[in-house]
């Protein structure tokens, strides 16, 4: 199953200058500014995205191009990052998305989750993704289940319904296994207890759920 509002990165409409195949996509404003500020560029705070675009500088440009057009990988991770926060901002349209967020689990343990999702200022989604390395594993999923499910029982947890784990270096076998059977002993029949574990994995240019 692949998520429709993702783009395909590495086909671009329109060629020419980077500018022009950019502005095809969805790229939301929070991932400009994070480029923005890692390239000292300018960023317009309104209009289109074409118009952000052409106030950023040459290197911020080129940096967006190999993310999200070229879809080169590097070693740190950090491009296949900015792709996973691209590809959790196109599921919650209009939400807010958030980067490094501390969440509280009932525990009294603090996560700093990689990206966090609030609607109406109640959070409805944490994900994570998996950027370099080898694929994720049983105890890479079992973790986080635990970590989830401690978020959800906690303060600011109550309205929170999707738990996304994302790799972009793809799932072990048992590991796909051990997060559907920690979900299904869960009890979703009832509705403040209902979690819905997601994996998703990036391969040919886009994400698809595993």
């Amino acid at each position: 199953m692949v998520n429709r509002n993702f783009p395909e990165f590495c086909t671009p409409k329109v060629s020419g200058p980077h500018v022009e195949s950019l502005k095809n996509y969805a790229l939301p404003d929070f991932i400009l500014s994070l480029v923005a500020k890692e390239c000292d560029s300018d960023l317009a705070k309104r209009g289109r995205t074409d118009k952000k675009l052409h106030s950023m500088n040459e290197e911020s440009l080129e940096l967006l191009y190999r993310i999200f057009i070229k879809c080169d990988k590097n070693e740190s991770g950090q491009y296949a990052r900015y792709r996973f926060y691209a590809y959790v901002a196109s599921m919650y349209y209009k939400c807010e998305v958030l980067i490094n967020e501390i969440l509280p689990g009932k525990s009294g343990n603090n996560y700093k989750v990689p990206v966090a999702v609030k609607s109406n200022g109640m959070y409805i989604s944490v994900a994570v993704n998996k950027d370099t390395g080898k694929q994720v594993n049983r105890r890479d999923t079992a973790k986080f289940y635990h970590m989830v499910d401690d978020i959800k029982n906690g303060e600011q947890g109550t309205m929170l319904t999707d738990a996304i784990y994302a790799s972009s270096v793809g799932f072990k076998g048992e590991s796909l296994v051990e997060i559907e059977r920690l979900s299904a002993a869960r009890n979703n029949d009832d509705p403040e207890n209902k979690l819905n574990f997601k994996t998703a994995y990036f391969e040919n240019d886009i994400y698809s759920i595993a």
